[in-house]
């Protein structure tokens, strides 16, 4: 009967998650970009430096760079004219080069949506127009910069909405800009959606297929900063793209994973994680994501809410942000402390660096009254009934 009424406990929270937050938008089911490059077909049948090129699917961005490390100016000049958006995507690629091969791929593109990523003087480090279109773009000179942050952002975003206006801030050029602003001269910041992010709130949202897709994407992206000599990054990830970090940490190179308004990492705690970078975490007390509960089951929810202190990360003062699109207005505690991880200064960041208590860690689903009190389970009644039989007991080992 214990064993059952767990069950049927756990699985009333992971229905909720879509059940409770579907109301709110409605989400269609998006099918991840994976693989190389457009045009990719076109690259590997070339012969023009007499041998073959690397593989933009199969070869690491270590072996891209050390590739490209062997051509001349005229040479890798010809390849990014026959093939831009090969090399304007191609992990490892020098910089520049990527900068010149994305402007050209950008100006042959007559899909209107795409049309202000062309203006002159941006520096996109990726472009793939196809789908609903992926874009990185650059603020700040990354060729000198000390430091280097990354932003990985959550649903609704591709390269589409990518220069949207309304809620500027919560966008992911806009993140990456008032970031830049805020850090200050010797840093850059890139504004990452280079995969295929939910729409809206719904399944996609609530399970990790996206998300393991674009965990393996966003590693090779930084893997190829890493080989261009690039500093190793600091990694900002908002909302869903949290659970991307989450499920890129164990490989990601990242000097600090930074979360805010996140549904969680699918990890138990930074434990689970299994990366050396330093893990923060942000949730402002206005975020309807505090609503959604901190589950995974059955393929659902992505557990435990870093911002818990049982979780173990580095909190990251939030009370000035507002909503869930708030955390780098201009002038939130927020901002500023992203900031100074954004420069390295762990110690300006100011962070509760202590090991959390145990005592004052309660468990994500610790008492009956914390689940009535969630919007999204009231009116459930298997779950009352499944804590009726079970009660505290087999609350805290579904939270485990």
């Amino acid at each position: 009967m214990r064993r059952y009424a767990r069950t049927m406990v756990a699985f009333a929270l992971a229905t909720s998650v879509v059940a409770g937050t579907a109301g709110w938008v409605s989400g269609d089911a998006q099918q991840a970009l994976t693989g190389p490059p457009p045009g990719s077909a076109q690259w590997r049948a070339d012969r023009v430096s007499g041998s073959g090129l690397p593989d933009p699917e199969r070869a690491t961005p270590a072996e891209v760079a050390s590739f490209f490390a062997g051509l001349s100016a005229d040479e890798r000049q010809l390849l990014l004219v026959r093939h831009p958006s090969v090399v304007g995507n191609l992990d490892g690629a020098p910089l520049e080069l990527r900068y010149r091969a994305n402007s050209l791929a950008l100006a042959a593109e007559d899909d209107p949506r795409y049309r202000s990523l062309a203006a002159p003087g941006r520096r996109i480090l990726a472009f793939d127009p196809r789908g609903r279109g992926q874009v990185a773009e650059v603020y700040g000179d990354l060729r000198t910069a000390h430091r280097v942050s990354v932003v990985v952002p959550g649903s609704d975003n591709d390269a589409g909405t990518f220069d949207r206006t309304v809620a500027s801030h919560g966008a992911p050029a806009g993140m990456a800009r008032t970031l830049h602003t805020a850090a200050g001269p010797g840093t850059a910041v890139i504004a990452w959606v280079g995969y295929t992010t939910p729409v809206g709130v719904g399944i996609d949202a609530a399970t990790g297929g996206l998300a393991e897709a674009g965990a393996g994407r966003l590693t090779r992206f930084t893997e190829g900063l890493t080989a261009d000599g690039l500093p190793v990054p600091a990694v900002f990830c908002h909302s869903y793209g949290s659970v991307v970090c989450g499920l890129a940490a164990h490989r990601l190179p990242a000097t600090d994973l930074v979360v805010l308004g996140s549904p969680g990492m699918r990890a138990d705690d930074v434990g689970g994680l299994r990366t050396s970078a330093r893990v923060w975490a942000a949730k402002d007390p206005t975020d309807w994501i505090d609503d959604v509960p901190n589950v995974r089951f059955a393929g659902l929810g992505h557990g435990v809410d870093p911002t818990d202190p049982a979780f173990g990360a580095r909190r990251v003062p939030a009370d000035e942000a507002r909503g869930h699109a708030g955390y780098f207005e201009p002038g939130t505690d927020s901002l500023r402390t992203f900031a100074a991880i954004a420069r390295g200064d762990a110690a300006e960041a100011a962070p509760d660096t202590a090991e959390p208590d145990p005592a004052e860690a309660a468990p994500a689903l610790e008492a009956a009254p914390a689940l009535e009190a969630a919007p999204a389970l009231r009116a459930a009644p298997a779950l009352r009934a499944a804590l009726a039989l079970e009660a505290a007991p087999a609350l805290e080992g579904v939270a485990r």
